[in-house]
Order: C-alpha cells, then sequence, then structure tokens
C-alpha cells in the first residue's frame, strides 16, 4: 500500500464504485473503505475486491457486528473500520484474517482495542481530540501503534497532523460525497495526494 490514507465512500452505489475507486487507485490512494450504512455496501465491496483487491485493500466501515464482518470478508473484503472499540467485532475480524481498525478516543478504549488484537486505532472524530489531545495519548501508547486520524483531518492540516504523531488518515467527504461524479473525486484524490506528500517532514 503506498500511503496511509483511507478513502471513506459512504453513500457510494454499486453502479459507481468501480469508477471511482479506480481514480482513487490511479491518484495513489490505495485503501478503500465502503461504509456499510451505503446503499448495497457488501455488492460495492465484492465488486471492489474481484476488480482491484490484488492493488488495493478493500473493505467496510461504520462495522458494529461480528455478522457484519462475516458478510465482508464473504464479500472479499480485507479491512475492518469501525466507529467504536467492540472486543467481539475486532476478535471477529482478526479471525477471519482481516485489519482490524476500531475507532477510539480514550487512553482506556486505545488499549482495550490494542489488547484485543487491533491492527491499528482509529482516533475518531480526531477533531474532538486535536493536536494535543492525540499527542498526550501518543505518550503512553506501545511504540509502533498504527494511530490513523478521521474526522477532521484533511489536505488543510495533514502537517499538524502528522506533527500531533497521526501516523494515516481516513478521508471522507473530502474526497467523496453522493453526486461526486468519478472525475471529480479523481481530481480531489490527486490533490489530497499531492497534500499529504508536501506535508511530510523535511
Amino acid at each position: 500500500m503506498s500511503r496511509p490514507l483511507i478513502a471513506i465512500l459512504r453513500g457510494v452505489t454499486p453502479i459507481e464504485v468501480k469508477d471511482i475507486a479506480a481514480g482513487l487507485i490511479d491518484a495513489g490512494i490505495t485503501r478503500i473503505e465502503v461504509p456499510m450504512n451505503s446503499p448495497s455496501a457488501l455488492k460495492s465491496i465484492e465488486k471492489l475486491a474481484k476488480a482491484y483487491g490484488d492493488i488495493a485493500q478493500i473493505g467496510a466501515g461504520t462495522v458494529i457486528t461480528v455478522e457484519t464482518v462475516l458478510d465482508v470478508a464473504k464479500a472479499g473484503g480485507k479491512l475492518i473500520v469501525s466507529p467504536n472499540a467492540d472486543k467481539k467485532v475486532i476478535a471477529a475480524t482478526k479471525l477471519a484474517g482481516l485489519d482490524s481498525y476500531p475507532g477510539v478516543m480514550t487512553p482506556t478504549e486505545c488499549f482495550d482495542a490494542l489488547s484485543a488484537g487491533a491492527d491499528g486505532l482509529k482516533i475518531f472524530p480526531a477533531s474532538l481530540l486535536g493536536f494535543d489531545g492525540l499527542k498526550a495519548i501518543r505518550a503512553v501508547l506501545p511504540i509502533g501503534t498504527q494511530v490513523y486520524a478521521v474526522g477532521g483531518a484533511d489536505h488543510t492540516n495533514f502537517a499538524e497532523w502528522i506533527a500531533a504523531s497521526a501516523d494515516g488518515f481516513g478521508i471522507g467527504s473530502a474526497l467523496y460525497k453522493p453526486g461526486f461524479t468519478a472525475a471529480e473525486v479523481a481530481q480531489r484524490a490527486a490533490a489530497m495526494v499531492k497534500a499529504f506528500d508536501l506535508a511530510q517532514p523535511k
């Protein structure tokens, strides 16, 4: 995977999903999440997994049940992202051989998620925790813990989040909203990747 950026395609439909994903991948965003509250999300995940599973990590977001984890695995998904840190969901994700990125906010949630087997942590909503909050939590996290900032992190503040120790980002509406064309998403993805690359420490 080229960059630690996860595209969150909330509201995407199976009809458009392949063309939109193609633009993301061409731009260099090779982790793609279809939230489960999108129309026919499993169908979109299955289409993406079949088309791009060898060059991109395809998965589901807003996963809150063990049953959904199993459904995503059957559809070919390899990534489970949740808004919360449910130990049962994390354990089921790892048992199915998928990557687990649960949503956390407090140190207790962070450590509970890691002890359950999470591959990384999704700070959500990142805007609520803020730069200083992430710095404070990072001081006690195990070395090497992957932390993704989601919700309030985008091309306008990548540098600040990276300085606060964020390893990666989940990007939603700044990349895709229902109604955006594949061309618009591709253009936004290219700009997002450029901003991310420019934000890297010199």
